[in-house]
């Protein structure tokens, strides 16, 4: 097993006890919560006739459900506004901080928790959403949790969980121009594979990893459990404290110093012992687009979609059903593939850095005839800032649409939706059957700068060709 590892160190902070199963009763520092998994659990707490136990370590936004064109209250959809009203109530109930719209704070809850200094290194974070490992980017150890789990951090702030192995995963040497964060982490979950990393946590290293600023390195960590590990993590450094500082909720004054004593102390040690490394030349990879149904159907924009006799036996069957739902044929190239969306945001990639690079590659350049193409800010405070330096201006000139901030396409459950068999890309995390709200809709993965390439020519592009 691991050992002198941040995984480690901040597993053994948070121990209250072994639990008769084995398990450990973990202590769940700062809790975060949504309109979509908390309405069931705050019943179950009504049922019970329990309270919330420390209401100051919850904090509320809504995301998923969020119109991001009309968002007049009541909302159109009345599951929409029923969800809503729900956390509301709830938050009112228990004293919950609840940044509600037009609160200046709202928006994905993975972007708002690290824009108000929320999320810090060594904290141990859950959250009811698969994507809570973003947090890792700071030095937490971050779990997405079910709603049933939701109601035990709300009633005892602590969780029952299975220790996981940690496997150190280095990204060594210099990215070349056009490839970003997200190329990366589809690089990795390519080669290690969707289950690669179920039982572990990943500790994400190298001279690549170390160059990112923090907002790449959320991307890297937001996508791990779609790489089957419960969660990642980048150790904190220089870059992670620049980050915080000044922020509503990071120490502040002689508190600080403190804070970054402490910081540097629960890193990895040099020494430290791993249950598994892998090491990626980061000069080897390229712009990466999924061609299938799971994140780890990636290839090189620039490679062909692989035969079946390149895949292991285990990966066949997926295969052949990638395959025939996103009528692609093995051994033929993807770039050149007509695209009917186009879709930047998302917890993956909503953030501002990613909206100025998207920008870069829109200016001077225009949607393709036929296509959609719309830009979904993170938070209001990435809306706020993006608007300051004129980058919807950028993107409207150029044939995009220019949204409010929310969840939107990423899982559709609002009314941001393919329709039919559209083919969409998109910055988002997942491209399962069905997941952008079209139940024979098609979702190709791709950086921002990709997605864009894929705006203004109407089809999978390299976007090395606009650089």
């Amino acid at each position: 097993m691991s050992k002198g590892t941040l995984f480690d160190k901040v597993w053994d902070a948070h121990t209250v006890g072994i639990l008769p199963s084995g398990q450990t009763q973990l202590f769940i520092g700062l809790h975060l919560i949504h309109e979509v998994t908390s309405p069931q659990a705050f019943a179950m707490l009504r049922d019970r006739n329990l309270k919330v136990l420390f209401p100051e370590r919850t904090i509320a936004t809504v995301d998923h459900i969020v119109p991001t064109t009309n968002q007049a209250r009541p909302f159109v959809d009345d599951l929409a506004e029923e969800m809503m009203q729900a956390l509301e109530q709830s938050c009112k109930e228990h004293g919950i901080t609840f940044y509600n719209i037009g609160s200046g704070n709202q928006g994905i809850v993975h972007v708002i928790a690290p824009e108000l200094g929320l999320t810090q290194p060594g904290m141990t974070i859950a959250c009811g959403d698969s994507h809570t490992s973003t947090h890792g980017a700071f030095g937490s150890i971050a779990f997405g949790i079910g709603t049933s789990q939701v109601r035990d951090v709300l009633a005892s702030q602590t969780l029952a969980l299975s220790k996981l192995k940690v496997r150190r995963i280095e990204i060594n040497g210099a990215l070349r121009p056009g490839v970003y964060a997200k190329d990366v982490i589809l690089h990795i979950i390519r080669k290690l594979g969707v289950k690669g990393g179920v039982g572990y946590a990943y500790e994400y290293a190298g001279t690549a990893i170390g160059q990112m600023n923090m907002e790449e390195r959320m991307t890297i960590c937001n996508m791990s459990i779609e790489g089957g590990a419960r969660c990642g993590y980048v150790n904190p450094d220089s870059v992670t404290f620049e980050y915080l500082k000044g922020r509503e909720f990071a120490p502040q004054g002689a508190d600080w110093d403190k804070a970054v004593d402490w910081w540097n102390s629960i890193a990895s040690d040099p020494d430290a012992e791993y249950d598994d490394v892998v090491v990626f030349d980061a000069a080897e990879i390229a712009p990466t687009v999924t061609w299938g149904i799971t994140p780890g159907q990636g290839i090189g924009v620039d490679e062909k979609v692989p035969v079946p006799e390149e895949l292991p036996e285990e990966e066949r069957a997926i295969a052949a059903e990638a395959y025939e739902y996103m009528d692609v044929k093995p051994g033929t190239p993807l770039q050149g593939t007509k695209v009917d969306v186009c879709f930047i945001g998302s917890c993956t990639n909503g953030r501002i850095s990613d909206l100025r690079e998207a920008a870069k590659f829109a200016r001077g350049r225009h949607v393709a005839e036929g296509v959609k193409a719309f830009v979904v800010p993170g938070s209001e405070r990435v809306k706020k800032e993006a608007e300051a330096e004129g980058l919807h201006e950028v993107f409207q000139a150029a044939g995009f649409e220019w949204r409010e901030p929310g969840c939107s396409m990423c899982l559709a459950m609002n009314p941001d939706k393919l329709q039919g068999r559209q083919i969409s890309a998109s910055s988002s995390n997942r491209n399962f059957k069905g997941r952008q709200g079209s139940a024979s809709g098609r979702t190709l993965l791709m950086s921002p700068a990709m997605v864009v390439a894929a705006a203004v020519t109407g089809r999978v592009t390299d976007v090395r060709e606009l650089l």
